[in-house]
């Protein structure tokens, strides 16, 4: 009798799957983006409005970064549950979370109603995005590749990965049209809490798609066989601790995969509004608006590249877009400074192509590293702790480095020293195209990471 992971789902299921993965993450990450942006754009003048600039910048950016510390924290919350629950279910927790966290910024007082509150409510409430996102990932990309044809899982769970730049898009969307139609003071008073309380609209429809899917074949049968095996005194570990036995080199890979990636897009697309306008002397709006044209192409050269992973395998596409993004950094910057917004456009642009090309097939590559039963908190730890030494402190570190030596040229050396640590990690990695996310781990026993419990003797040995 064929597996669940080897047969594939009629169509028009895997398309609504990936539908409901896909706008889930698109609103989650709209939420996570529109904080960045704003963080870059009102949130020194609103928040910090008594330090300089640049100051404020650093202050609203540690605000930033703070979101990333409750990550991992999510990561193994969610993702425990996940694996001795289901996907679906903590999906839909992570996903009212992190709006009604966006929803609470867009009513928030400010330093000038509350005095030094406001900075201390706007940081708990950017925990809580934080936490929501550490879980979120993991599930949605789960949900599709455990759903799909082996045969494309690149391409098809390369899909919730689109939700990244969607919803950038669309964060750079809504604030680009705020600041097109309102003025800089309207702007700054009350114009940048309009996209936070859409949140709230976009959650409900999120909700309604996401509750309308069914959980993962693959992890009904490994749950199945899970209770079969409580039934004869097998008892499982708790999946953190079977990750950190069976899979913590791939752990360490995962997050070694992730520095480059991680850093150069938030470099790429959140500190680029600060360095635009402040060195470059760009308007607001010309950065907005580069990094909407921007993120439209990534959306589109994602799925192309998760493709390709299907037919040349994930570690050479990967690599192909870790050295693309070391190799462009001096060229996004030189052409930033050239000035103009064609160049402004190109640099991004560029740096987010080679950018999809680590993004699109990570999806894929994390859930094929990991066994049914650990997957959720294997992929999830090894793509959320990572964040918090490379995504977290990326625009923090751009902004000092700027601030401290004036130029981009250490900026562009910090970046492409993240890129030689993933070209480390994936090439100590094993391809993985090829893998059955059942047979994942080496065995049942090993797989569900389980101890063997004799009967009458309280003695344990090894799975």
């Amino acid at each position: 009798m064929s597996s669940p992971a080897t047969v594939p789902p009629p169509p028009a299921s895997l398309r609504r799957i990936v539908a409901a993965s896909l706008i889930g993450t698109t609103i989650e990450w709209y939420d996570f983006f529109l904080y960045g942006s704003a963080a870059a754009l009102v949130f020194n003048k609103l928040f910090f409005p008594e330090s300089a600039p640049l100051v404020g910048t650093l202050l609203s950016f540690l605000t930033y970064a703070v979101g990333f510390a409750a990550r991992p924290l999510g990561a193994l919350v969610f993702g425990h549950f996940g694996d001795r629950l289901g996907r679906k279910r903590v999906l839909v927790v992570s996903l009212l979370m992190m709006g009604g966290a966006t929803f609470g910024i867009g009513l928030l007082p400010t330093h000038a109603t509350v005095g030094a509150a406001a900075p201390v409510l706007l940081t708990a409430l950017r925990l809580v995005q934080g936490f929501a996102l550490g879980g979120e990932w993991g599930g949605a990309v789960l949900l599709v590749s455990e759903h799909g044809d082996a045969r494309r899982r690149g391409f098809w769970s390369s899909w919730p990965q689109t939700g990244a730049p969607a919803g950038q898009l669309l964060a750079a969307g809504v604030l680009s049209a705020l600041t097109a139609l309102l003025s800089d003071a309207a702007f700054t008073a009350w114009g940048w809490r309009i996209p936070f309380l859409l949140s709230g609209v976009l959650v409900l429809v999120g909700l309604w798609i996401r509750l309308s899917v069914d959980e993962s074949p693959v992890f009904k049968a490994a749950l199945a066989q899970a209770e079969a095996r409580r039934s004869d005194d097998v008892t499982e570990k708790p999946p953190l601790v079977a990750v950190l036995r069976d899979h913590w080199r791939d752990v360490l890979v995962a997050m070694g995969a992730r520095m480059a990636e991680n850093i150069s897009y938030y470099v790429i697309t959140a500190f680029i509004l600060v360095y635009a306008t402040t060195s470059a002397g760009m308007a607001k709006q010309t950065a907005l608006n580069s990094v909407l044209i921007a993120s439209a192409v990534h959306f589109v050269v994602i799925p192309a590249w998760g493709a390709l992973s299907d037919r040349i395998g994930r570690r050479p596409v990967y690599l192909i877009g870790a050295l693309g993004v070391g190799a462009w950094m001096f060229p996004f910057f030189a052409l930033v400074d050239a000035g103009g917004f064609g160049n402004l456009v190109l640099a991004v642009t560029v740096g987010l192509f080679f950018h999809g090309a680590m993004y699109a097939p990570q999806a894929a590559f994390f859930s094929e590293m990991f066994a049914t039963r650990m997957r959720y908190s294997g992929a999830s730890i090894g793509a959320q702790f990572s964040s918090v030494a490379a995504g977290a402190p990326a625009p923090l570190i751009a902004t000092a480095l700027l601030s401290d030596y004036g130029t981009s040229t250490p900026i562009s050396l910090y970046v492409i020293a993240a890129v030689l640590l993933t070209v480390v990690a994936i090439g100590c990695a094993k391809e993985t195209r090829e893998r059955d996310l059942e047979r994942v781990g080496g065995g049942a026993g090993k797989a569900a990471g389980m101890r063997t419990v004799a009967r009458g003797s309280g003695a344990a040995t090894g799975g």
